[in-house]
């Protein structure tokens, strides 16, 4: 195919969702249908009403020696009037999603996080849009197919079912946007003309509506004279399966007009990472780092604000979100990865003090951006006593209380200066991640699979306490940890406690585990403690007194497990633990 059997043109959103209408842009039938997730459409129509870039769509002329049976969008076929005079090979979950959102007029058929298929309409909150401090993708809301918001119960909350209840609401109907003048007038006339809400609606129209019909895409059309052959290879390497741009491909394609590669930086970064000594970055995906480096960057804005005479208030936000990563500059990212991928690294020396050693017992991910970000920050300062004190505390109250499940960046944003001014001694003031942290101690019967943050927690919290394997009395480090497969194990075997009508919620707590090796567990089985302490006794040629060396490390009272008292052991190791969760979350070892 040569240079001539293509052009690109940039084309109104506007005019390229007609022809998706009238069946001027259909698809060639070897296309798969798809159904992009409600969040994944949200966070499109978010970036074209930013005035974000939303990737390139391909087009092929139809009607050349590349034939192949046409299908209009799913949605757009009883709008179809004529046959297509292109073929969409690039860019069908994005239109689709777009065309079903914005012009169809009907419910979009969506689904849910999980897979499961829903139905509904997409909303601007005029408000939320104009708030500067809100994400866009916060105000852009999905309303159920009837238009009315129900809890758990069925109750109705929320109600939009007509006009007047969305003009009360202050939720504009994204299905309007390119004919809104109807819908303004009968908003205008609801609120009796009302200055304030005239001049509501021009910010909104100038900020929001605006955007959509002033949106240019780029389209690659291939000519109609493209072979056969040719249009299937292009479409095998153009399309991907309908995948949302995340903000590390948005971010890729904004360097690359420099000739920076982004994707291969990344790989390079990421190819240090495989061995067992940083493990603990597995999970680290492009996005997370481009957190932290945005930390570090927002970080240098602010205070450089601040010291040329800026309050405090108006000098720019410490932030890790999608938008503030958006505006991370290229000269800023070549400035700050370096310290960010530095500040990695020295989290992972700091959790391997802790006893984290692997992923699955990582209590957070999250976290790790704040702690390298900290690092980072603080550099050598970080490496003292006092100060690592310090970082312990914040960390283990933000496992025990809890604190970085979910959304997390603002968290992140506040921890960031806050840790590091407490460190430096700038203030006494505890962050707000140690003010904020409690635990209860009737969570612990609560935590049994290390799905909590604070059951992986505790599980570190033993293996800091010097724990040792009961078999061979080693203690363990990162090489025995692996070696030796140290994972979590009942104390009193889940087949006794059954037997003896122990509760599953006590025996399979985290009070009634703790970790052991898999061979020390093999011999343990389904045996009552009085009966596997002489075993391990005699699979090391040993006395039960030594073994109970060992056990002791793990907060158990080892003449209670010889009387296999699972009541007083409960209540002991409960006790034992609270102490040492209590220990943590103060800063005392």
């Amino acid at each position: 195919m040569t240079v001539e059997a293509f052009g690109i043109e940039k084309e109104f959103l506007h005019d390229l969702l007609k022809q998706v209408r009238t069946g001027r842009i259909q698809l060639p039938d070897f296309q798969r249908g798809w159904v992009w997730p409600h969040r994944g459409i949200t966070g499109l129509l978010a970036s074209i009403s930013l005035g974000y870039p939303v990737g390139t769509l391909m087009t092929l002329q139809a009607g050349g020696d590349a034939r192949f049976k046409q299908r209009p969008l799913e949605g757009a076929a009883p709008t179809v009037t004529k046959r297509a005079d292109r073929l969409l090979l690039d860019g069908q979950q994005r239109m689709t999603s777009l065309f079903q959102a914005l012009m169809l007029g009907e419910a979009v058929q969506t689904r849910d996080d999980r897979g499961k298929s829903m139905s509904g309409w997409f909303y601007a909150d005029i408000q939320g849009v104009l708030d500067s401090s809100l994400d866009r993708d916060e105000a852009i809301r999905f309303i159920p197919a009837d238009k009315r918001v129900r809890d758990f119960r069925g109750q109705v909350l929320e109600d939009y079912s007509d006009p007047a209840k969305e003009y009360e609401g202050q939720l504009f109907p994204l299905v309007a946007i390119f004919d809104h003048n109807p819908w303004m007038t009968g908003y205008f006339r609801h609120w009796k003309f009302a200055p304030e809400h005239i001049q509501l609606w021009t910010a909104f129209t100038d900020s929001f509506i605006k955007r959509f019909e002033q949106y240019l895409i780029p389209v690659i059309e291939l000519g109609r004279d493209t072979p056969r052959e040719a249009v299937c290879q292009v479409f095998e390497k153009v399309n991907t399966g309908g995948v949302t741009l995340t903000v590390f491909e948005l971010l890729t394609a904004t360097y690359a007009a420099d000739d920076f590669d982004l994707r291969r930086d990344w790989a390079k970064i990421r190819g240090r990472w495989n061995d067992q000594q940083h493990r603990l970055l597995g999970d680290v995906q492009p996005t997370d780092l481009l957190q932290a480096v945005t930390l570090l960057a927002t970080q240098a804005r602010r205070q450089a604000a601040i010291a040329e005479g800026a309050d405090s208030d108006r000098a720019p936000r410490i932030g890790c979100r999608r938008s503030d990563i958006l505006g991370l500059s290229l000269e800023e990212y070549r400035q700050w990865v370096p310290k960010a991928v530095a500040g990695l690294l020295q989290a992972v020396r700091f959790l391997h003090k802790q006893c984290i050693y692997d992923t699955k017992f990582l209590p957070y991910g999250s976290q790790l951006i704040a702690l390298a970000a900290i690092f980072a920050t603080l550099g050598a300062e970080a490496e003292g006593m006092h100060a690592r004190a310090r970082i312990g505390q914040w960390y283990w109250s933000g496992v025990f209380g809890e604190l970085y499940g979910g959304t997390t960046e603002g968290r992140i944003a506040r921890d960031l200066p806050e840790v590091v001014a407490w460190v430096r001694g700038q203030t006494e003031e505890n962050p707000r991640t140690v003010r904020d942290a409690r635990f209860l101690p009737e969570r612990l019967t609560t935590l049994r699979t290390r799905n909590s943050a604070a059951y992986k927690g505790l599980y570190s919290l033993l293996l800091k306490a010097g724990a040792s394997d009961w078999r061979t009395g080693d203690t363990v480090n990162a090489a025995v940890y692996f070696d030796d497969a140290i994972d979590i194990h009942h104390v009193f075997p889940k087949a006794w406690c059954e037997d003896n009508g122990i509760p599953v919620s006590e025996y399979d707590s985290i009070v009634n585990k703790t970790p052991l090796s898999a061979r020390t567990n093999r011999i343990i089985g389904g045996h009552a403690p009085s009966e596997y302490l002489q075993r391990l006794a005699n699979s090391g040629k040993t006395e039960i007194p030594l073994i109970g060396k060992h056990v002791v490390r793990h907060m158990i009272d080892v003449d209670l497990l010889q009387s296999d008292d699972f009541e007083g052991f409960f209540e002991h190791r409960r006790s034992a633990l609270i102490a040492a969760i209590e220990n943590a979350m103060a800063g005392r070892e």
